[in-house]
């Protein structure tokens, strides 16, 4: 079957990863731990951050966990604060975090618009920051849906966010792709019957990710020549 939709992971795929979260990651610790320089670094230590080269190191719960997940990583050394209150300071301050485009996703979309796809994007991070970062970019009305993991779908490696988006695209899972940088993101694809695209714009290699994917590619730039030569 053609391919006819295609759901893109936002961190790592359509925006640089460090760009944005290492620098997001420094703040918002710093805003947590305030003068407690001991707090700064065990929280530093827990969520794998390299404060000196202001970089998020791979296995972080940063990568793929959820707002959440974070928040309740945090609480365990920041135990005067709520798992609610640390939620909201994550998000405030995720809203105004930088963003670097991998590529011109107005290019990417046109492309990908032309061979007939309905586009849309799950990430992991909160909807509400996800639609600030996107409209920052000019990219927010380049696709279709956007949902993040406080949507009310679940959240990756979870087949049930990308199989509501199949469900708001009226396409069949069958004739989706999900494109991302994470093993999440292909778990999740995996499991929702959808084919799967690796972008090497994340913090995992080609060695994480090939046995999981139908393609590694370089950047989701890459993705339209992809889908062309699958519909052929």
């Amino acid at each position: 079957m053609n391919i006819r939709a295609a759901i893109f992971d936002k961190d790592g795929t359509l925006f640089d990863f460090q760009s944005t979260w290492g620098v997001w990651t420094g703040l918002i610790l710093a805003r947590i731990a305030g003068e407690d320089t001991a707090l700064f670094e065990q929280l530093a230590q827990a969520l794998r951050y390299d404060a000196q080269a202001r970089k998020v190191m791979p296995g972080s719960v940063i990568v793929a966990g959820t707002p959440l997940e974070i928040a309740q990583n945090i609480q365990r050394f920041k135990s005067d604060m709520t798992v609610a209150e640390i939620l909201n300071q994550l998000n405030e301050e995720a809203e105004h975090a930088p963003q670097v485009l991998v590529t011109d996703l107005r290019i990417l979309t046109a492309n990908l618009r032309a061979l007939g796809l309905q586009l849309s994007v799950m990430t992991n991070d909160a909807e509400r920051p996800a639609r600030a970062h996107l409209a920052a970019a000019g990219a927010l009305q380049l696709f279709d849906h956007v949902i993040g993991s406080d949507s009310g779908f679940g959240a990756k490696p979870e087949a049930a966010p990308l199989l509501a988006l199949a469900a708001k695209m009226d396409v069949p899972a069958a004739c989706c792709v999900m494109v991302g940088d994470s093993q999440h993101d292909l778990h999740s694809g995996r499991e929702a019957g959808m084919r799967v695209v690796a972008v090497l714009t994340g913090l995992a290699g080609r060695e994480e990710l090939s046995s999981l994917a139908d393609v590694v590619l370089p950047d989701v730039s890459h993705l339209p020549a992809w889908i062309s030569a699958q519909n052929s």
